[in-house]
């Protein structure tokens, strides 16, 4: 573990249980315009995506025409509706909190999400954790992953080669963007199984395997 330095987590699907919650927000707001969104598209092709791109492919995909002004007031609805969901919900998985405060005795600990910067402070406020995290990039600081910007940029936070810091990722998009900004990659099977996450370094069923052992064999 000597080599390893810092610990960067995805957030959406790793620390919180919120993918089901940000579909029922895209469906609501869909549904205002028309549009349905089964929960299989929504898994296959969008959740790697923040808000701003995950309606702009939709649109794309479905000729829809939808020009920035539109998407900019669909993601401001769609924020509402799930800032007012997740104001009335436990969010955080509940191995969580024990392995933040375990890891965070050991490295510096960061995030880099697709989900906004209010949303993820909003949840780590309720459950306690915000003050074990050195930064968030949230959506909008960087270009959205699969590129490899948002953990570059974690990188540089840290003040750490990308080669010293691991991330944690439940997407092939997230694990595509860690890998190709130049950092270790575990991935998780809360949202997806273990065939559905190449190139992971390695593989877990919960944050409870998410510990200083599993980083020494890395």
């Amino acid at each position: 573990m000597a080599d390893i330095g810092a610990i960067v987590f995805d957030f959406d699907g790793v620390l919180a249980n919120s993918e089901p919650l940000h579909l029922r927000s895209y469906q609501a707001v869909l549904a205002e315009s028309g549009v349905t969104l089964e929960r299989d598209e929504y898994y296959r092709h969008y959740l790697g995506f923040d808000d701003v791109t995950a309606f702009r492919t939709l649109s794309d995909r479905r000729g829809l025409g939808w020009n920035a002004n539109d998407i900019a007031a669909i993601v401001k609805r769609k924020t509402a509706l799930f800032d007012d969901i997740v104001a009335s919900t436990d969010v955080l998985y509940p191995e969580a909190r024990t392995c933040v405060e375990r890891l965070a005795a050991r490295m510096p600990l960061g995030i880099a999400s697709g989900a906004l910067r209010h949303e993820i402070v909003a949840v780590l406020r309720r459950g306690g954790l915000e003050q074990h995290f050195q930064f968030i990039v949230a959506a909008g600081d960087t270009a959205s992953k699969p590129a490899p910007d948002p953990y570059r940029r974690a990188a540089r936070l840290h003040a750490l080669p990308p080669g010293r810091c691991v991330a944690i990722e439940d997407s092939r998009w997230g694990i595509e963007s860690a890998k190709d900004a130049g950092l270790h990659c575990v991935g998780i099977t809360q949202t997806y199984g273990a065939a559905d996450l190449p190139g992971a370094d390695a593989i877990i069923g919960s944050l409870d395997e998410f510990t200083v052992e599993l980083l020494e064999r890395l």
